[in-house]
């Protein structure tokens, strides 16, 4: 199923909006939608100082890059285990703000009235080199993130 970002429900807001309202409300919560294979080997964003781990639920899986069926039962699940209702704001976290635009997307029509797509992504696009992580997204804004 495709969606168009374009006519989302949801809001977007940039890295450095989206982690001064992580660390400012307690129920707000990242979910980062990249693939295992992103999170392991490019790094993920570190919410330890502010009390918080991001949630991990890929929107599409490696190698296939099909979107993953279960992807809003997964989000369901992982808010009630932290106890959060889907009335917190959420904020969704890809490489570049494309599949986290969808995810938020498909997060809005299910019904979670608080979607946030994190424009830039956690490395943005690609600078004259053609290497991410040094022109915008979280990297780039000097986030907290970890590699392991």
């Amino acid at each position: 199923m495709e969606l168009d970002v374009r006519t989302a429900p949801a809001g977007e807001t940039d890295p450095q909006s989206a982690y001064r309202e992580l660390s400012t409300n307690q129920d707000a919560q990242l979910v980062d939608v990249r693939t295992r294979a992103e999170w392991s080997f490019v790094g993920a964003p570190d919410l330890a100082a502010i009390g918080k781990e991001p949630l991990l639920i890929e929107w599409q899986t490696w190698p296939s890059m099909a979107v993953a069926g279960d992807f809003i039962q997964q989000l369901r699940d992982q808010l009630a285990a932290r106890g959060v209702d889907q009335n917190a704001p959420l904020y969704f976290l890809c490489r570049s703000g494309v599949r986290s635009g969808a995810a938020a997307l498909a997060a809005a029509k299910a019904g979670f009235p608080h979607t946030f797509n994190v424009t830039a992504g956690f490395e943005g696009p690609a600078d004259g080199d053609r290497h991410r992580g040094t022109v915008a997204g979280w990297k780039a804004g000097g986030l907290p993130w970890s590699q392991s």
